[in-house]
């Protein structure tokens, strides 16, 4: 999949609910889908530039931002770009930005 034909549109059905994210080939961890915000600004493609924010339910560790594949149920796997918030009370947000 071309991540650059990746619009909100298919994250929206997605929020609150949970989906595989491969950190490593050997660790595949469920991440909750929490946040989809649009973003101003500046994309030489279409598409309006929107950011997603993941959880998982890590709570002392975590992963360093790179890229790494979003198990999505439609679209499949999807290398992306994702950056460690911080944690919360529930766990680990990552966020993932479309531009």
């Amino acid at each position: 999949m071309d991540l650059n034909l990746i619009t909100i549109s298919d994250f929206k059905e997605l929020l609150n609910q949970t989906l595989p994210v491969r950190f490593t080939p050997e660790v595949t961890l469920p991440a909750e889908v929490t946040e989809l915000t649009e973003l101003g600004g500046y994309s030489p493609i279409e598409r309006t530039p929107f950011s997603v924010v993941i959880r998982t339910t890590q709570k002392n560790e975590y992963y360093k931002q790179s890229t790494y594949i979003i198990e999505h149920p439609t679209l499949g796997d999807l290398p992306v770009f994702l950056v460690p918030l911080g944690f919360d009370e529930k766990g680990m947000k990552y966020e993932a930005v479309f531009s």
